[in-house]
């Protein structure tokens, strides 16, 4: 009990959020376990706890993160905006050049030490957002007008964004909506908004028409057959049916941990489709309790723009806390075919490195503004904020 309440004193901020967090990762170490289980034993010689065991270190190394993340003082973060989203853009063009190629995309680089793989991009969501935080509360000239905004604000966006679009149109358009979202709450002029859907709308057509002609640089017949096979089912729907089948079958209740039928069927049912083994085997109400977590961590995050004494700090929040759960409702609308199929994963429940490592980090940044929150600021308002901090526990 003792132990209990130590922790819940160090514990500053939003508690709540430190509950869920301590939820999500057992509930994803059990769905991963029964979604690879099939997988590893044909894979690795009937070692079914392969894939268990490398998704649990990749879970320990995360929340490790967190915590690591949650005692920097988020201003912090502000200071080196400009150095991430830097190194994420030479990231990405290496990505683009000599990246890994798998399933036909490239989205990864290898880490030639540690022969691991690397998705640039989930850095380079997560530092772009950062820098856009930071640009929005210091730089408030920025929001004036498209002059003041295309360098410091548009040109990074567009830049990032069409980075990633050529191997992963998804990812490209998530981080383009949260970016639209990030701005609209840090008061851009809606003239400036207007702009950047039209500059949108323009690149995902330019890149369909570069895929016409660069069909090996750009996944543009990738795109296409899945937008046809949702609008007329027409072209593959394999995925879809499967994981169709997996959500019926599980009705109210589930089929019970472990009892999975539809995961030796379902392409990726630890990744891109784990939602559906996760409606399958807990059922219509564990399928809910997800996307209530979701959603619960989402409007915790929401409520730090009212208390956070810096702007960066409301703003971070907001832009995180989209960018995740704006990615986890895209991947649970896959699942139950109200969307055409994206190759997102579920963060913090699906199985990767840097997918799972990078949705720590950021709910780690959250967690470090909720520590830092200091009673109430007008409703409405953003306060002015500076670089300078006090690293203050």
């Amino acid at each position: 009990m003792q132990i209990g309440l130590n922790i819940h004193d160090r514990l500053k901020g939003e508690k709540y959020i430190w509950l869920v967090m301590l939820i999500l990762p057992v509930f994803s170490t059990l769905v991963v376990y029964s979604a690879t289980g099939g997988l590893a034993y044909t894979a690795q010689g009937g070692n079914t706890e392969y894939y268990f065991l490398k998704h649990l270190g990749i879970l320990a190394m995360g929340l490790a993160l967190l915590w690591t993340f949650y005692r920097v003082h988020y201003m912090f973060f502000a200071k080196v905006s400009g150095i991430l989203l830097l190194t994420a853009i030479v990231l990405l063009v290496l990505t683009l050049v000599a990246g890994v190629e798998i399933n036909g995309a490239r989205r990864w680089l290898r880490i030639p030490i540690l022969d691991m793989t690397f998705q640039t991009s989930d850095f380079a969501k997560l530092a772009l957002v950062i820098y856009l935080a930071t640009q929005l509360s210091l730089n408030r000239s920025c929001i004036a007008n498209l002059k003041t905004a295309f360098v410091p604000v548009l040109l990074p966006i567009v830049l990032v964004c069409a980075l990633i679009a050529p191997a992963d149109l998804s990812t490209a358009l998530m981080l383009f909506a949260t970016c639209f979202t990030l701005m609209f709450v840090g008061q851009m002029n809606l003239k400036i908004l207007g702009s950047m859907v039209l500059v949108g709308a323009l690149v995902v057509s330019l890149i369909f028409v570069w895929g016409a002609y660069f069909p090996d640089l750009i996944r543009s017949e990738t795109w296409t057959s899945r937008v046809m096979a949702f609008t007329s089912g027409g072209g593959d729907t394999y995925q879809v049916d499967q994981a169709k089948i997996a959500i019926a079958g599980g009705g109210l209740t589930g089929l019970g941990p472990g009892n999975s039928v539809q995961r030796n069927f379902l392409p990726s049912p630890y990744a891109d489709f784990i939602y559906a083994i996760i409606a399958e085997e807990w059922g219509f109400i564990g399928g809910a309790l997800i996307l209530f977590a979701f959603m619960f961590i989402f409007f915790r995050s929401i409520s730090l723009v009212k208390n956070s004494p810096k702007a960066f700090g409301a703003l971070l929040a907001v832009g995180l806390s989209v960018m995740l759960t704006l990615q986890a409702l895209l991947n649970m609308a896959v699942s139950v075919n109200l969307l055409p199929v994206t190759g997102l994963t579920l963060p913090l429940i699906s199985m990767g490195g840097t997918s799972v490592i990078f949705a720590c980090i950021s709910i780690g940044m959250i967690l470090s503004v909720g520590r830092h929150v200091v009673g109430q600021v007008p409703e409405g308002k953003l306060v002015k904020t500076e670089v300078e901090y006090e690293n203050t526990d």
